[in-house]
C-alpha cells in the first residue's frame, strides 16, 4: 500500500509540474509580445507575476527580436523534496513591427 502511494504522489507532482509549465509559457509569450509593445518593465513584471505567482522574469534582446524568460520554483513536487525550478522562454519582433 505505500508504494501505491508513492506513485500516485510521482502521478500527481509530474501533473502539476506540467501545468506549471504551461502557465510559465502563456507567462513568457505575454511578456514578450508585451515587450515589443514597448510597454514598460514594471507592467511588464507585473503581468508575468500575476499570470504565474512568484515568477522571476529575464529579458534580452536579439537584433529585432525581444525575448522573455519567466521561471519559478515548484513549490510541492515530489512533497516539497525536490527543489525543481521551470522557466519557459519566448520571443516576439520588436517595435510594433
Amino acid at each position: 500500500m505505500p508504494a501505491v502511494a508513492l506513485v500516485l504522489v510521482c502521478c500527481l507532482s509530474g501533473v502539476q509540474l506540467a501545468g506549471l509549465q504551461v502557465r510559465l509559457q502563456d507567462a513568457a509569450a505575454a511578456s514578450a509580445r508585451s515587450l515589443a509593445r514597448d510597454e514598460s518593465s514594471a507592467a511588464v513584471a507585473a503581468t508575468a507575476s500575476a499570470l504565474v505567482s512568484s515568477a522571476q522574469l529575464t529579458t534580452q534582446h536579439r537584433d529585432d527580436l525581444v525575448c522573455a524568460t519567466v521561471s519559478a520554483p515548484a513549490r510541492n513536487a515530489l512533497l516539497g523534496l525536490l527543489p525543481i525550478t521551470l522557466s519557459a522562454s519566448s520571443c516576439a519582433l520588436g517595435g510594433g513591427k
